[in-house]
């Protein structure tokens, strides 16, 4: 009978995610105290959630954080797909090299840095900042991440399908509608969609 060997990276796994959800979890706890503070539970109550659901004004900013997670997934999804399509499609591999460095230095970058190039980005073009201006930043930020999470799946496809889809005559449309994009699609869950803000979050985390 194998014996599973302890893993340090499992270890760390743990504790990376203690840290990022401790703190969720300890304000989820507290969010039923009757006190004022996080210094002690006090007594059980709902009072927090029914001031939280009395405010009109913050449930059109969590209904509108819910659409932009929802449209920045759907437009980076798209957008990012096929992005890594042509990617993908480079033969040379200089330029490809330089795409995808182009690809991570949006990765890596910190939100501040990215956030103050949009800024100074839509007030020259003068456009308002609102609701638009935060979807497309969020697009921004996520596009990169589906290239990544796009192009693995793509190394995977077997060319004999795209060529043999030529062979029979399909045109360049019905290859990508028929053969690419449906072995996409098994690669990928509705729960995919929800985890590119929750990615784009943690990694631009670690990078600061």
């Amino acid at each position: 009978m194998k014996k599973h060997a302890f893993k340090w990276q499992n270890l760390y796994l743990i504790v990376i995610f203690i840290l990022l959800y401790a703190p969720i979890f300890y304000l989820i706890f507290y969010s039923f105290s009757s006190g004022d503070n996080m210094n002690g539970f006090k007594s059980f109550t709902w009072q927090n959630y029914q001031t939280l659901f009395a405010d009109q004004r913050m449930i059109e900013i969590v209904l509108e954080t819910l659409l932009i997670a929802i449209l920045s997934s759907l437009c980076a999804t798209i957008i990012g797909t096929f992005g890594a399509l042509g990617i993908y499609s480079t033969k040379q591999r200089r330029t490809r090299n330089i795409i995808l460095s182009l690809n991570n230095i949006l990765m890596v970058s910190p939100d501040v840095i990215i956030g103050a190039s949009f800024l100074i980005f839509f007030t020259f073009l003068g456009l308002g900042l609102g609701f638009g201006s935060v979807l497309l930043s969020h697009i921004a930020f996520s596009i990169p991440i589906v290239v990544l999470m796009v192009l693995p799946k793509l190394n995977e496809m077997r060319p004999a399908l795209v060529d043999a889809a030529r062979d029979l005559g399909a045109s360049d449309w019905q290859v990508l509608s028929r053969v690419i994009l449906p072995t996409l699609v098994r690669g990928f869950s509705p729960v995919s969609l929800w985890r590119l803000p929750i990615h784009s979050m943690i990694l631009r985390s670690l990078s600061l």
